[in-house]
């Protein structure tokens, strides 16, 4: 039986501990039982309700995952580094997960090096199956719009899956129409196509909804049946069983200190661009117009356009968190947190990745079609019309280079960089400046 409190409800406090309270006293309950959350803020609020509200509170592991807090935290216990590749390993070993006789199928662990194929023109990626809203769902669509339509992002055409048949179905679509081609373009952008090959169920995972261990094995299934490629399942399943039991455990591991840390100094805000799309970038405008409209975008858009670019902006990691939570879908502090502090501004100075992630245009240019639509030119490094990422880019490179000096996976670039003459580097700091001052002036969400 469910006890359900409307958000429009009167007599709703709008805050989970008093409405455990009113639940307490409306029912006479011994105890509350409660999943530990996806926050550590919350955690800790629940782990003092007992004295607070006077009963027993037990706090579950959520076994939605395949490896808990307490796991994770043994695994990286004594270790200098912490990486993925080897948790991940590890993971699939225990799980029996694309291993034959305790080693992997295909003969490797990682089938990256596949998977990052520019997209053909003539091929064209079929489009997830949405969902038309139920009764339950429009009175809910009625209720945002009535008191938030102020904020970011769109609620014309919501498609999304709200139920756990409905997200299975919609799983099994991608599995059947879109797995096959996931391994070799899963990096791979276009305009105007926000979802391509990719799953496209972070949502419902995150919400509890689909069972990552049901994913995987489907998945795998696909693969020993022949309808989907090694380097397509495997890149799939690293994704759920590799990168998300990765980021929580490191989330839980590292804060409250992880939420604070900005390795790089960034200090700047986030352009207003971020919420309006209002930019000659063909790239951004992109991929903020499709965040609007879907409150989605696969992980390159998210790591190497909108990541990217805070990165070489030096965008202060508070403002770059904020926006990515309140814009996603699938957004919750034990994902959203890593993935930005670690892999898209490197605000933890390499606890999650060796390297940072910046790239140049050239990088968008390679595995997208956004440049030739874009009024900047990819090509040029300086002066009018130069893309701005490229001079962002080097910028970055100059500004940083001694805190990179000593990583091994930065010396070929930074050697690049000592090669080019002092007058070209001067000319890009000081261009660099004049657009940073231009475009971080007022970040303000409208």
């Amino acid at each position: 039986r469910v006890d359900y409190v409307k958000l429009d409800d009167a007599s709703n406090t709008g805050d989970l501990k008093s409405e455990a309270k009113r639940a307490l006293q409306r029912h006479a309950c011994e105890r509350i039982v409660v999943t530990e959350p996806g926050e550590w803020r919350l955690l800790k609020d629940l782990e003092g309700w007992a004295e607070e509200l006077g009963v027993p509170v037990e706090i579950r592991t959520d076994d939605r995952f395949f490896c808990s807090r307490e796991d994770f935290a043994n695994w990286a216990e004594g270790r200098k580094s912490l990486r993925m590749e080897y948790f991940y390993r590890r993971l699939r070993r225990r799980e029996g997960i694309l291993i034959e006789d305790g080693e992997p199928v295909g003969g490797r662990w990682n089938f990256d090096k596949d998977n990052r194929k520019a997209l053909p023109d003539d091929l064209d990626a079929p489009k997830p199956k949405g969902v038309k809203p139920d009764r339950i769902t429009r009175e809910v669509l009625e209720l945002v719009e009535a008191r938030f339509s102020d904020h970011f992002g769109s609620l014309e055409g919501f498609d999304l899956c709200v139920t756990g048949d409905q997200a299975e179905k919609a799983f099994e679509d991608f599995v059947q129409r879109r797995l096959p081609d996931f391994g070799d373009y899963q990096d791979a952008m276009r305009a105007g196509e926000p979802t391509l090959f990719h799953g496209v169920i972070s949502f419902y995972l995150n919400a509890g909804l689909l069972d990552p261990r049901a994913v995987c094995a489907r998945a795998e299934t696909a693969w020993r049946d022949g309808t989907a490629s090694i380097n397509a399942v495997e890149g799939f399943i690293r994704q759920i069983l590799g990168w998300r039991e990765f980021v929580r455990g490191l989330y839980w591991l590292k804060m409250p200190d992880y939420k604070e840390m900005n390795a790089l100094n960034a200090k700047r805000a986030l352009p207003a661009f971020y919420w309006t799309g209002e930019t000659d970038m063909a790239c951004i405008a992109d991929v903020v117009a499709q965040t609007k409209k879907l409150a989605y975008a696969h992980h390159i858009q998210r790591l190497m356009v909108t990541g990217n670019f805070a990165l070489l902006a030096g965008v202060a990691p508070a403002e770059v968190n904020e926006w990515y939570m309140i814009v996603y879908a699938d957004a919750y502090e034990w994902v959203e947190l890593p993935n930005v502090q670690g892999m898209a501004i490197f605000a933890d100075g390499g606890i999650m990745a060796t390297k940072p992630y910046a790239a140049s245009g050239k990088y968008i240019d390679r595995m997208s079609d956004y440049c030739k639509g874009c009024r900047y030119d990819v090509r040029k490094r300086t002066g009018e019309g130069a893309c701005p990422f490229n001079l962002l880019y080097w910028n970055f490179l100059a500004e940083h280079r001694k805190s990179f000096e000593n990583n091994p996976r930065m010396a070929m670039i930074l050697r690049t960089l000592e090669r080019m003459d002092d007058k070209e580097i001067k000319s890009i700091r000081k261009e660099a400046k004049a657009l940073l001052e231009e475009i971080c002036a007022d970040g303000e969400q409208p």
